[in-house]
């Protein structure tokens, strides 16, 4: 950017290039290649009145040389001042939990805000990033606690209604079970039996669940022909004395 005697005489791209000493003067020398600035706001107020730290980062180019040296001073030192304005203006316009969950849309808002300030500078804004949001100490205790809450209540219905879906299926089972009374002695007989393949167990049966699990009569007649016919055979050499539950051992 050359200026003759006060006045913009040319502007002039890379490469050599003549100037009359005394009367013409170099006023600035503008880098066009995409240049970033870092801006933070200190203790800005949210709009639920939260205080919060924010540091982001602003990406942005000259377009027009011409009017980046002469509509602004220092448009280095415009950018930055615009975009910490911009960014708590955006904070106080926002919600804490929307400040922390949309990222996006925050960028964006600055995005937009700045390029509308910045355009009649010659500056473009090529992109703006939240780097960091820090909410004080006490108010993170408060929200993992709240969070905490919210997982412990989501966790209860979830317990609440798998406890009403095992209710059904046991009074499903109850009905099923009233209907077949041998489904009820073969299920009792089965759990004894899982229980017995470990080892070391013991089962002490009080005599009424041996009772109810005592066969019918015409099941203890066959069984008892089948022992007198492995006695007749030689493979039983000694019989139980009658009226003697067998042990159940592990």
């Amino acid at each position: 950017m050359i200026r003759r005697l006060g006045k913009l005489q040319s502007v002039r791209w890379a490469g050599l290039f003549a100037i009359i000493p005394v009367l013409d003067t170099v006023v600035a020398i503008i880098e066009e290649r995409i240049q970033t600035t870092a801006f933070n706001a200190e203790s800005a107020l949210t709009k639920d009145t939260v205080p919060v730290n924010v540091d982001a980062i602003i990406f942005w180019h000259v377009h027009d040389a011409e009017r980046a040296a002469l509509a602004i001073t220092n448009y280095r030192e415009a950018i930055d001042r615009v975009a910490q304005t911009s960014l708590r203006e955006m904070i106080g316009s926002s919600a804490l939990t929307t400040l922390l969950s949309d990222r996006k849309q925050a960028d964006a808002q600055l995005k937009d805000e700045i390029a509308r300030k910045t355009a009649p500078w010659g500056i473009s804004v090529s992109s703006v990033e939240i780097r960091d949001v820090a909410i004080p100490v006490a108010l993170q205790d408060a929200m993992s606690r709240q969070a905490q809450a919210e997982r412990e209540k989501q966790a209860r219905v979830i317990l609440g209604s798998a406890e009403a879906a095992i209710a059904g299926t046991f009074v499903a089972a109850a009905d099923t079970y009233n209907g077949h009374p041998m489904a009820l002695q073969l299920r009792a007989m089965n759990i004894i039996y899982e229980t017995t393949k470990e080892r070391g167990a013991t089962i002490l049966m009080p005599s009424s669940m041996v009772d109810s699990l005592n066969p019918s009569t015409s099941t203890l007649a066959l069984a008892l022909a089948g022992a007198d016919a492995l006695k007749a055979n030689g493979a039983l050499t000694a019989a139980e004395p009658a009226g003697t539950v067998p042990a159940v051992a592990a």
